[in-house]
């Protein structure tokens, strides 16, 4: 038993007559034409695409070298002005002189503190007394003669109010 697609396919024509014969013809060059112009448009669009490309590549190129060549100008002034900037800098000093270094030119190792004022609290002066500091001590330290630090230590310290 046979399925059918083994067999050649049955064509049903008509006759063709002379006229018919002409029509399919024109048909037949009239696609040809048509897919012959689908086929130059397709491959002129294709060019004119090809040829956009390469001139967006071109451009792409151009723009990337001009900011290059205004990346070399930049760093070429800030190299320049490093340079000023450095000269400016060997010949000022490295940090600026305060205190007695401006006054003297010389170097002090010693803390000045002339000026420094310490705030006199009667029960720290008690405390530190009671931990052994000596009365010579406590004067040096708070900056009080030794008869201050001596009625402090006398008061019973029941104001509690620092002197």
């Amino acid at each position: 038993m046979s399925n059918g697609w083994d067999k050649p396919p049955v064509r049903l024509s008509l006759p063709i007559d002379g006229a018919s014969a002409e029509r399919a013809r024109l048909r037949a060059e009239e696609r040809e034409r048509r897919a012959r112009e689908r086929l130059d448009a397709t491959q002129d669009r294709s060019d004119r695409r090809a040829s956009e490309r390469e001139q967006a590549a071109r451009d792409r190129e151009q723009a990337r070298e001009q900011r290059r060549l205004e990346e070399a100008g930049r760093i070429e002034a800030r190299s320049a002005d490093r340079t000023e900037q450095a000269a400016a800098q060997e010949e000022r000093p490295k940090r600026r002189r305060s205190g007695a270094l401006a006054r003297t030119g010389e170097v002090q190792r010693e803390r000045d503190t002339r000026h420094y004022q310490t705030v006199v609290d009667t029960g720290r002066v008690r405390e530190l007394a009671r931990r052994g500091a000596s009365v010579s001590g406590l004067a040096g330290a708070f900056g009080i003669s030794t008869e201050d630090v001596a009625a402090i230590l006398a008061d019973d310290g029941a104001d509690g109010e620092p002197a």
